[in-house]
């Protein structure tokens, strides 16, 4: 039987940063805007385990949350924990008041077995988007996490860029394909383009991916090297794919089953990287 012991939630202000993590978020209001409901930040180790944060910058529509943002402490490998395993402890979410450098927090005390806790309503969005209460300055928040244990380990984080989703910001591409009847590979690939310093190219299957012998063709948007990208580094991205309608003009987005014109067709990919996060 499991129990949980829990605190009352006590909200405090706090002139030292959290001890464990960090997390910017620059361009906070492309968030809501570019529908992304949830984000979940890279990984930190406290108190022997790993960790992460979830924030809803809108409110956990599960918890019929709309006008708060709500902020929540993760566990995020128990591969390694054995059955039955239980947890304790205590640990403060934190906003930063850019205007005072000081931390406003928020704590509770948990365990178990539980993977998730936190506050449906850390703030409200009222609150927090008052530039005068320096929490939103210049569209950039400060998130923080702290796990009371008994040592301290060296505070990592994560910058995540966010950018406006505009006519100026997508990358279109063309991609022109003569004698598709005659492609004999299952697979074949655009020439490269880049987008926001990243390689991407176009991959069509001209009869499905899994067999090679479906009655669709396939269209996916791939990176080129994905070496170049370091441990914790997400992209966010914003792409439409088409074969466009050489007669009529009502072109096939997403998927297609054809338009060619003496035996070519013609694709185009439209890009946009919306947000990048790299760890600090």
């Amino acid at each position: 039987m499991l129990k949980l012991l829990l605190t009352a939630i006590s909200r405090s202000i706090s002139h030292v940063p959290p001890a464990h993590f960090l997390l910017k978020i620059q361009e906070f209001s492309s968030l809501v805007e570019n529908e992304l409901e949830i984000y979940e930040s890279l990984e930190f180790d406290a108190g022997g385990h790993k960790w992460k944060l979830v924030v809803y910058p809108n409110g956990n529509e599960n918890k019929n949350v709309n006008d708060h943002i709500s902020l929540y402490l993760e566990m995020a490998d128990t591969s390694s924990l054995g059955f039955g395993w239980e947890v304790y402890p205590i640990f403060r979410l934190f906003v930063l008041d850019q205007n005072k450098d000081e931390c406003h927090g928020k704590r509770r005390r948990f365990h178990g077995l539980k993977l998730e806790w936190g506050f449906d309503q850390f703030i409200p969005l009222e609150e927090f988007n008052d530039a005068s209460n320096g929490y939103l300055v210049d569209d950039t928040c400060v998130f923080g996490a702290e796990v009371l244990v008994k040592e301290r380990n060296k505070c990592k984080g994560e910058c995540l860029s966010m950018t406006k989703l505009t006519s100026a910001s997508i990358y279109k591409h063309v991609w022109k394909i003569e004698n598709f009847s005659k492609l004999e590979a299952k697979r074949h690939e655009s020439e490269v383009f880049i987008v926001r310093d990243q390689k991407w190219k176009i991959q069509l299957h001209p009869k499905g991916i899994k067999s090679g012998t479906g009655s669709h063709v396939s269209m996916s948007l791939a990176l080129v090297d994905s070496s170049t990208i370091t441990p914790g580094f997400k992209i966010y991205v914003h792409f439409t794919l088409r074969i466009r309608d050489q007669v009529r003009g009502k072109h096939k987005e997403a998927n297609s089953n054809g338009f060619l014109v003496n035996d070519g067709c013609i694709v185009e990919a439209e890009v946009s990287v919306l947000g990048i996060s790299k760890a600090l």
